[in-house]
């Protein structure tokens, strides 16, 4: 007996010594297999090319439509449309009557060459990898059930969702959650480095920027000190001299909650990688057509009906048809981006996109890239706003189809809204805490979501815009553009983009990962905190369907104590369109004229009158911009900036000059000048310091002194001076560039208000002014102002 106690004895040690040898065994198995799967969910696909093709090194854009950035030629198999290699990213927009914002693709090139440092290329150069299970390569961690559907005109479609690809390894009190701290400064002159200098309110000087700074950086909306109206800290970039624009990335505070405050106590949340969700990681068919973002060709017998349907949506619907709803798409975000931490605690967001007509195939491609590449938990709910449609399968078809998803609804207007009051009544029944809107014909890209809402988690006045990369409307291919671009506008408030130059970002070592403060949003893709889009009032609900409601609200958001970035790890492509396919209820062009002009009056302030000096015809017709009381209470409310301040700290590389010229009104044949004696012009010997010989040439075209306006004829027939009442009626002048049709009297000023071209000249023989036949030969009528600010 006492044997097999001994034996048991000996076997019970050997027993405990396998035993735990084999939970060592399993646990170094399972770090292994962590390790796997982080790397599987947290490095994208790298190309179609199989394992091993190397890394698509992006170039990206800063903004959202209504215009494309400009994408460059693709490498063989890509396709795009090009921009001479070191020509200007500026925008070539139409003006105020043409539909402000709007920009012309260039013609596409197909030549085949690699693209040049910098700019654009085709993303289907680097797709994803087209390798089934088990063929090799890098694998989706996690993966869920894919509903099969079938599309309108017999295109394939199929809905899927994946769920999150699991929680990456967290971080536990780890501050840092995107890249280093970077600050460079535009100016009319070029771009600075910061360095220490006196701050303007609101800013800090590079050289001070201290821990207490990055704490002031994330407190929620406040009032200044001064009581002069709401809002934050500095992001972080300095604002040097009164010319000065403010790029970079914003440092992180430990303990910041979902509004921006830090939590008491000092507790950190936690942290994670950004989440690489992507259903479409192994797509089911990788031969489809215009799959990996490939661009498609039209078969020969196929042309004329892909020309007959191109006006369904203004760009290749045919093609968009043949194309899977739920195609892959190359990762097309800078190098670093995977690598990046976001918080456990970001808020929810509820997506909106509006349509009115949308073409089948590209609204529920645009579906289905917010689905199978968003963390589930994050998205609240998708609101599909069908702003009146006229398409038969965008009523009960679009419901049917929708119903596999919970998450998605759809809002049908009984009358035609337009974009703006649609996406308010999107936003009005939207659940999440934060709003996304989202254009119909999109496609979100890998790991787009997260980066936005960790902006506006850092700080709910922040206005996250995604970089917005462009789907060819020709043949539906995927395409990075041009790197390092922000929003901006050029008067009359036409929207356009615009590249930091080459040289700069190599001397300041701007990074693509670098958050860059936009100007002005372009409008179409942003997210924004719920409560704050409504304490700013949202959009002005006079502004009508279309056109202008970007620089209202990015106006309203800069002046009134917010800010707006581009987050070059957000990438989404927009098909951009030559025209919009839907119709308007008035004009198109008078309800874009009448929005802006709108804007103009309630944000502009005496800076108004560039937009009608760019848009004089706006003035000849006395536009009527409707009731702007709401508005302007509105402004006064919140305790806005002035748009002086925008144009000092914010847009300071903008020409704005008050007037076109100033100063003294030289006569070329008797080199004296206009003075005023009491009420009563004379001449005189020039003297630069005589104020009563100073004047200014005015946007609207008048010759004022003070409060007095040069006007053409008084008391026997010679000029003299009037209370200044301006617009249409004013007495205007011509002089300059403003000469048009006459451009032999580009020196002379002519009155615009009598029936023969007359013009302002000196009496030879009695020195005095008076207003006679132009003559443009003749010296007694030519002047020139002191200074000269706009031609």
């Amino acid at each position: 007996m006492s044997g097999l106690r001994r034996l048991f004895r000996g076997s019970g040690r050997a027993l405990a010594f396998v035993f735990a040898a084999s939970v060592v065994w399993l646990l170094l198995d399972m770090a292994a297999l962590r390790v796997s799967l982080g790397e599987a969910g947290g490095r994208p696909l790298r190309g179609a090319a199989g394992p091993g093709s190397p890394r698509h090194d992006p170039a990206g854009i800063r903004g959202d439509p209504p215009g494309p950035p400009s994408p460059s030629t693709g490498s063989p198999g890509g396709a795009g449309t090009a921009r001479a290699s070191g020509a200007p990213a500026e925008a070539a927009t139409e003006p105020a009557g043409n539909g402000a914002g709007r920009r012309h693709p260039a013609a596409p090139a197909r030549d085949g060459a690699p693209p040049a440092h910098g700019q654009p290329r085709s993303a289907a150069t680097q797709p994803r990898s087209a390798a089934p299970p088990g063929a090799g390569g890098p694998q989706p961690a996690l993966r869920d059930a894919v509903a099969v559907a079938e599309g309108a005109g017999g295109s394939p479609g199929r809905a899927s969702l994946a769920a999150a690809a699991g929680q990456e390894e967290t971080r536990a009190g780890k501050n840092e959650t995107s890249p280093e701290n970077h600050f460079v400064l535009i100016s009319k002159e070029g771009i600075k480095p910061g360095g220490p200098t006196v701050p303007r309110p609101a800013s800090v000087s590079v050289g001070n920027f201290t821990k207490s700074q990055e704490e002031r950086e994330e407190r929620p909306l406040k009032e200044n000190s001064d009581g002069a109206h709401p809002t934050i800290g500095s992001t972080g970039a300095a604002a040097v001299g009164s010319q000065s624009w403010a790029l970079g990335t914003v440092p992180r505070t430990a303990a910041t909650g979902e509004d921006g405050r830090e939590r008491a106590g000092g507790s950190t949340p936690g942290t994670h990688r950004v989440l690489s969700v992507d259903a479409t990681f192994a797509p089911r068919d990788p031969q489809a057509p215009g799959q990996f973002g490939h661009p498609v060709a039209v078969p020969v017998d196929k042309q004329e009906e892909a020309k007959s349907r191109w006006k369904e949506g203004n760009f290749n619907v045919y093609l968009s048809d043949l194309i899977p709803v739920d195609r892959a798409i190359a990762d097309t975000r800078p190098a670093g981006c995977s690598e990046q931490w976001v918080h456990d605690d970001l808020p929810t967001t509820t997506i909106i996109m509006c349509f009115v007509d949308e073409v089948w195939s590209t609204l529920l491609r645009s579906v289905h890239s917010v689905l199978s590449r968003s963390p589930p938990h994050l998205i609240e709910e998708v609101i599909l706003v069908d702003d009146f449609s006229s398409k038969e399968y965008l009523k009960e078809k679009l419901d049917k189809y929708m119903s596999r998803f919970p998450k998605v609804k759809i809002l049908h207007l009984k009358e035609r809204h337009g974009l703006i009051r649609a996406r308010l009544a999107g936003a009005q029944m939207a659940k999440g805490a934060v709003l996304t809107f989202l254009d119909s014909h999109v496609e979100c890209n890998v790991g787009w979501l997260e980066p936005l809402l960790e902006r506006v988690r850092l700080s709910r006045t922040k206005v996250a815009c995604p970089v917005i990369e462009v789907i060819s409307d020709k043949d539906m291919s995927y395409m990075t553009v041009d790197n390092f671009q922000r929003g901006i506008f050029t008067w009359p408030m036409n929207f356009g983009w615009r590249q930091i130059p080459q040289e700069v970002i190599e001397k300041n070592e701007i990074k693509e990962t670098d958050i860059i403060r936009c100007p002005v949003m372009a409008g179409g893709l942003f997210s924004i905190d719920k409560k704050y889009f409504f304490e700013l009032g949202a959009y002005d609900p006079g502004l009508d369907v279309w056109g202008g409601e970007n620089m209202e609200i990015s106006f309203k958001v800069w002046m009134c104590g917010g800010e707006i970035e581009i987050v070059p790890c957000s990438r989404v492509g927009h098909i951009f369109r030559n025209d919009n396919p839907y119709s308007f209820p008035k004009d198109r062009v008078r309800t874009v004229e009448r929005n802006l002009a709108r804007v103009a009056e309630v944000w502009l302030d005496e800076y108004k009158e560039l937009f009608y000096g760019h848009a004089y015809h706006l003035v000849l017709k006395n536009l009527d911009v409707g009731d702007l009381t709401q508005q302007i209470q509105l402004r006064e409310k919140l305790r806005c900036k002035s748009f002086r301040w925008y144009l000092e700290n914010v847009y300071p590389d903008l020409e704005a000059p008050l007037v076109k010229a100033s100063g003294l009104l030289v006569n070329a044949a008797t080199a004296r000048c206009i003075t005023v004696e009491n009420t009563t012009l004379a001449l005189a010997a020039c003297d630069i310091n005589d104020k009563h010989q100073r004047f200014n040439y005015t946007w609207l075209r008048l010759i004022r002194h003070g409060e007095l306006c040069l006007a053409p004829a008084g008391a026997a027939g010679a000029p003299d001076l009037q209370r200044c009442h301006g617009g249409s009626h004013g007495p205007t002048w011509l002089h300059g560039s403003l000469a048009t049709g006459h451009r032999e009297l580009r020196d002379h000023i002519i009155s615009e208000h009598l029936q023969q071209p007359t013009c302002l000249e000196v009496d030879p023989s009695h020195t005095a002014l008076r207003v006679n036949a132009c003559d443009s030969a003749n010296p007694h009528q030519k002047w020139q102002f002191g200074n000269y600010y706009a031609d």
